[in-house]
């Protein structure tokens, strides 16, 4: 059994980001109006996430994404800083669970949840190198 007793509702992290051309909808694929892309969002919500539990995992363990639900609505033009905010609510056996929001230097962007399951590293790229094998 894993001992996640570290990991507690409460948790908080964050992370940011200039949004560049990069990170643009045309440049990752999801839309052709050169604003911050909907995955980009997301990946900074995840960072965020990751900031708030990784390092209270116990050794040889992470967490890896599993659902999001998550809204973005309002656009973010190249040159404009965004920032993500995590919250963990809940630990149910090895999935965590976050609220996490994305706001500009204007006004929120987006929001909603993002679950995380806690693996073993060295279990987990065992069976996922064994995929390879067929």
């Amino acid at each position: 059994m894993i001992d996640l007793s570290r990991l507690q509702p409460g948790l908080k992290g964050s992370a940011d980001l200039s949004v560049g051309e990069e990170h643009t909808a045309p440049r990752v694929g999801s839309g052709r109006v050169h604003v911050l892309a909907t995955p980009t969002m997301i990946n900074l919500m995840e960072a965020a996430s990751l900031n708030a539990v990784e390092h209270l995992m116990p050794i040889g363990h992470q967490s890896l994404g599993t659902l999001l639900e998550v809204k973005h609505y309002a656009a973010t033009p190249v040159g404009m800083r965004i920032s993500a905010t995590a919250e963990l609510l809940a630990v149910n056996g090895r999935t965590l669970e976050f609220r996490v929001e994305a706001r500009d230097e204007k006004e929120p962007i987006g929001d909603g949840a993002l679950h995380r399951v806690v693996v073993n590293v060295a279990r987990f790229d065992t069976r996922v190198r064994a995929k390879l094998k067929g």
